[in-house]
């Protein structure tokens, strides 16, 4: 009797232990998982919120004037003769010896391709239906890697029988590049003419609300760079910087000639609003 009612204590003895430890503890999972108040640190609140009730809206402009490393010459032949065959052979032997002139100048096969080509008949006149001949209109592209022979090109063109300078550009083989800097420098510039008003007026600038930007390029050279380009570059730009293309150097001239090699312009313009605090 006295061994049962020893194993009856024990038994009550656990099963009040249980009851105190179910009701009386909290659970582990309470404790170790951390409330939305402590994951925050409440002294960096302020830096996570972007205040948007007050703002300043300003523009920045920049451009980069590059020396072109890269030049696209279209030289026109024209050809007449009595017959289609006859003009062909005409035009033909012409555009041949052209092409053996600018490979002695070292500009290669590949960049010498035929851009436009048209074969039309001539009439007796206005009014006739009586053919006396054909003409045909050829256009030779030459890509020119040396921008130096630009002149030399042309003129050996023409000795070898082209009549017609239809196109000389100048452009960039590596332009991204140049807008890429363009639009940094215009965004920095924004930002620095945030600051300054936001100061002025007794704010500072915090994060970035908006930004809008245009990016172009032209080709200023000649009496267009010297007078307007430059006027306005002087009215209303905020950057201006002048570099030299990827392994060229920079003010880099043809020879003489009746072509002068310019400067292309590679302009950015950014608005951007920022909240002030």
């Amino acid at each position: 009797m006295k061994k049962l009612s020893l194993i009856l204590n024990i038994l009550l003895a656990c099963a009040l232990f249980l009851m105190l430890v179910a009701f009386g503890l909290p659970p582990a999972s309470a404790k170790a998982a951390p409330t939305a108040e402590t994951a925050v640190d409440a002294a960096d609140e302020p830096e996570l919120i972007c205040a948007t009730g007050r703002s300043i809206q300003v523009s920045g402009t920049a451009v980069v004037n590059v020396t072109p490393d890269r030049v696209l010459i279209q030289m026109g032949v024209q050809s007449n003769g009595y017959t289609p065959q006859r003009v062909e052979a005409v035009n033909s032997a012409t555009i041949n010896k052209m092409i053996r002139a600018l490979k002695a100048l070292g500009v290669e096969e590949k960049d010498i391709v035929t851009d436009w080509y048209v074969i039309d008949p001539i009439y007796d006149d206005g009014n006739s239906l009586t053919i006396e001949g054909y003409r045909i209109y050829n256009i030779v592209a030459i890509t020119l890697r040396d921008i130096s022979k630009v002149n030399k090109v042309i003129v050996a063109s023409l000795k070898a029988g082209a009549n017609q300078v239809v196109n000389v550009e100048f452009y960039l083989s590596d332009l991204r590049k140049y807008r890429d800097q363009a639009r940094e420098l215009a965004m920095k510039a924004a930002q620095e003419k945030a600051r300054d008003l936001a100061s002025a007026a007794g704010a500072q600038t915090g994060c970035v609300m908006t930004i809008n930007e245009n990016t172009w390029s032209n080709y200023n050279g000649g009496w267009y760079r010297s007078w307007y380009g430059q006027s306005q570059n002087l009215w209303t730009q905020n950057t201006v910087q002048n570099v030299a293309p990827s392994g060229g150097e920079g003010g880099a001239l043809t020879e003489a000639g009746p072509v002068n090699l310019g400067q292309i312009s590679v302009r950015a313009e950014v608005s951007a609003s920022f909240s002030l605090r």
